[in-house]
C-alpha cells in the first residue's frame, strides 16, 4: 500500500496528513454520507484525538464508524 499525502487546512493553519488510498476512498464516503467536506470531518477528528497522532486517530474514526454501523 502506497500513502497519498494531501494537504488539508484545520483551524486556519495548513497541515499535510499520510494516509494510505483506501483510508482517502472511506473517509470521502463517509464525509459524503454524512454531507461534510473531507476538511470538516477531519477537523472534528482532530478536535477529538487529544494526543494521538492525526493520521492514526483518523483510521480509528473510519475503522470506528465502519464496525458501528
Amino acid at each position: 500500500m502506497v500513502d497519498l499525502k494531501r494537504s488539508i487546512s484545520i483551524k486556519g493553519h495548513r497541515t499535510s496528513v499520510s494516509l494510505e488510498k483506501e483510508f482517502w476512498d472511506a473517509l470521502q464516503n463517509i464525509a459524503t454520507h454524512t454531507q461534510q467536506t473531507i476538511p470538516n470531518l477531519i477537523s472534528k477528528i482532530d478536535a477529538e484525538r487529544g494526543n494521538n497522532n492525526l493520521s492514526s486517530s483518523i483510521r480509528v474514526y473510519i475503522l470506528k464508524h465502519y464496525i458501528q454501523g
